[in-house]
């Protein structure tokens, strides 16, 4: 399903929300391990996020869909961005069979954990939609992205009552030392946008682009959008994973929300 984009006052509302996230997140991008040092700072960009996903859920609504657009306005090129050939020993090992061997496991806060293969991934009922990607350094692409709902897929495990949140957890390494993490609420979670996607374009994921499976969660910025997944973990907070925050990039200064 597609819509148009939001004219008036609705577009005028946006853009000012918009504006306003990717400035938080400039600030955050420039000297980030610095600025996430000063207390003064911290604490201005968690008012700032607090005020973002507020505004969000106001203005534009919790079901509220990213606008879609035609296949002629497709990128030529949909840039990769982060790591684009990850080199973790589990990737390696996996990506030399095209990944027959890899599971996505699904658990935490759960009443039937699961293992879905790639192959049983892509036999499920999909979705296919064609959004603009929106990188927090300024940059922005389109494509079209096909795979499983994310809400379908934690209905089969059955979410416990107590679960907020949802981790992403990947096979890739910005630091070679700690694995790639993200993690969103249980509204963007259940968002009929938010897939997992296996193609790009009709074509399975390129590895610069995530393969075999990435996040797409499209009312948020790219880097929310998790590549090279391995497992999803449903908890109440993620307060003991890794630095706390609730993901790799939040981790070191950035907002965790993200919302546009």
């Amino acid at each position: 399903m597609s819509r148009r984009p939001p004219t008036g006052t609705s577009l005028t509302r946006r853009a000012l929300l918009q504006r306003t996230l990717l400035g938080a997140a400039a600030l955050g991008l420039t000297g980030c391990d610095r600025l996430s040092e000063n207390e003064s700072v911290v604490r201005l960009l968690g008012s700032a996020e607090t005020l973002n996903l507020r505004a969000q859920r106001l203005l534009a609504g919790r079901e509220s869909l990213a606008v879609e657009y035609p296949a002629s306005m497709i990128s030529p090129v949909f840039r990769p961005n982060g790591t684009v050939d990850p080199q973790t020993a589990l990737y390696r090992q996996l990506a030399t069979n095209n990944f027959a061997d890899w599971r996505l496991t699904v658990g935490g806060l759960v009443q039937t954990p699961l293992e879905l293969s790639l192959d049983t991934l892509r036999a499920l009922p999909s979705r296919t939609q064609i959004t603009r990607h929106d990188c927090v350094e300024g940059w922005s692409a389109i494509g079209q992205w096909t795979g499983p709902v994310l809400g379908d897929i934690l209905e089969q495990a059955g979410v416990h009552r107590s679960a907020r949140y949802v981790v992403f957890h990947c096979m890739d390494q910005l630091d070679g030392a700690h694995d790639y993490y993200e993690s969103i609420d249980m509204v963007e979670a259940f968002h009929p946008q938010t897939l997992l996607a296996h193609s790009l374009n009709g074509e399975p994921l390129p590895v610069g682009n995530g393969a075999p499976l990435r996040l797409r969660v499209e009312r948020q910025l790219g880097y929310k959008m998790a590549k090279y997944l391995k497992g999803i973990t449903l908890v109440e907070h993620f307060d003991d994973i890794q630095g706390g925050k609730g993901g790799y990039w939040e981790d070191r200064g950035y907002t965790w929300y993200a919302g546009i």
